[in-house]
This record gives C-alpha cells, sequence and structure tokens, in this order.
C-alpha cells in the first residue's frame, strides 16, 4: 500500500477554457460518426426540448452519421420513430456493447452520464469497443467543485439531479478515465442553464439567485480560475 503525503494530494488543476456546450460538442463532432451514449436524457427530455437544449437533436445537425445508446427502451423506442438509429444497451456491459456490433465511430460523447452510475468503471471498460482507432471519448459531467452548489449549501440546500449518484471534480475524473484505459488530451469547462424560472416567489428567488451565481462563474472563468463553473469536459484518447 503506498503511503501519501498530505502534500501528494495537492493537485495542478489543467488548463481549461470556458465554452459554450453545445457549440463545443458540435464542433468535435462536425461531419463525423457520432455514438451518443445516454441520449434520450430521461426525466428531462421534454423539457430540454421545450428549452431547445435536447444535446441528441444539436448533434444530429453537426454530425454525418449519429448513433444513440441508452438504458431507456421507451425513449429508444421513441427516437426510431422519429427516424433516429438508436439502441437499448447497457454499456457497463462490455460484452453487450461487443455483441451490438455497432460500427465504432470517430467520436463518442457520453453527455451526462456517468453522474447516473453505480459503476463508471464498468462503464468506460464497455465503450473501448465503440471508439474508432484515432478516435475521441468525450465526456460531460456536473462539476462537484462548482459553485451553484458552494453558494446553495449556505441555505441548506443541495442543486442535484434526483437520479445522480456521483459528483466528479476535474482530478476524480482523469483518474477514473486513467485507470479504465483512457488518456485525457482537452479540459473544458461549462455553466449549466437555469431552464425554467418555476412559478412560485420561492422558485424564482432560486433560480434569479442561481442566474447571480453562473454570472460569477463566468467572471471568475475570464480571469483565470475556470474550475469554479458547475460542467466539466474531458476529450480523451484511448491508451489501449
Amino acid at each position: 500500500m503506498t503511503d501519501y503525503s498530505q502534500l501528494q494530494m495537492v493537485h495542478r488543476l489543467p488548463s481549461a477554457s470556458l465554452v459554450d456546450r453545445f457549440e463545443f460538442l458540435s464542433r468535435l463532432t462536425a461531419g463525423r460518426r457520432v455514438v451518443h451514449i445516454g441520449f434520450v436524457d430521461a426525466g428531462c427530455q421534454s423539457m430540454n426540448e421545450q428549452a431547445g437544449t435536447w444535446l441528441h437533436e444539436h448533434l444530429a445537425v453537426s454530425a454525418r452519421e449519429l448513433v444513440g445508446i441508452d438504458l431507456d427502451q421507451a425513449g429508444v423506442d421513441d427516437a426510431r420513430t422519429r427516424g433516429y438509429e438508436a439502441y437499448a444497451i447497457n454499456c457497463c456491459d462490455a460484452d453487450a456493447v461487443r455483441a451490438a456490433g455497432i460500427e465504432p465511430a470517430e467520436v463518442v460523447v457520453a453527455g451526462e452520464v456517468i453522474e447516473h452510475l453505480d459503476d463508471p468503471g464498468s462503464f468506460f471498460e464497455g465503450i473501448h469497443a465503440l471508439v474508432a482507432p484515432g478516435g475521441s471519448l468525450v465526456v460531460t459531467t456536473p462539476n462537484a467543485t462548482g459553485l451553484v452548489n458552494t453558494f446553495a449549501l449556505l441555505g441548506n440546500f443541495e442543486v442535484n439531479h434526483p437520479d445522480h449518484v456521483a459528483m466528479f471534480t476535474s482530478r476524480t475524473l482523469d483518474a477514473m478515465l486513467g485507470r479504465h484505459g483512457w488518456e485525457p488530451r482537452e479540459h473544458a469547462v461549462f455553466l449549466q442553464q437555469v431552464k425554467s424560472a418555476g412559478s412560485t416567489s420561492r422558485d424564482r428567488l432560486l433560480t434569479g439567485g442561481a442566474r447571480v451565481v453562473l454570472g460569477l462563474e463566468r467572471l471568475l472563468a475570464r480571469c483565470g480560475r475556470p474550475y469554479a463553473a458547475d460542467g466539466l469536459i474531458v476529450v480523451a484518447r484511448s491508451a489501449r
């Protein structure tokens, strides 16, 4: 067992730019074959479609070919009726991923997926089969060090999707990727969006406060402190 000193637990954060999540992913996927994992966005799809923030719809515009993968069979069936190529697969099961026979893609996007998983390590193992040689894996996930929850805790609140079971920092996400055969190549951050103001005065107060904090996150990113933002993006290549 390695005996670490306290100083070995202090890590310099990698350089990162503040980006618009949709523009960034659209640029990376432009003209390429793309596999989008977790594309249904169960529980938020209707809200995202109404707000114009359903990621799969954005990727369909930029990608040359687009394949959706999700555990939500009903969501997959709905996507197929709308003309999307989609499959219901558990990507934590490497054998199931290989058995599906999906042609590997130049870019695999795991958008807001890993925070929902009991075993993200198995997920990162399973999706190796989906990335073509020389291709990229792009992971987006909420940032555990983002300011929205830092401020929310002062009022004894936590801002989190009801289905989330994990939160990652830049360091822990890079470590998780490295353990499972991925080499982080690029880092970016993004601001989460306030998609609804709510209907009560309490809701409007909370969303107004969130907008103020998001403005502070933007300012800090411009001042060279990007990891105050509430969203992480890592672009990785297979190290195998």
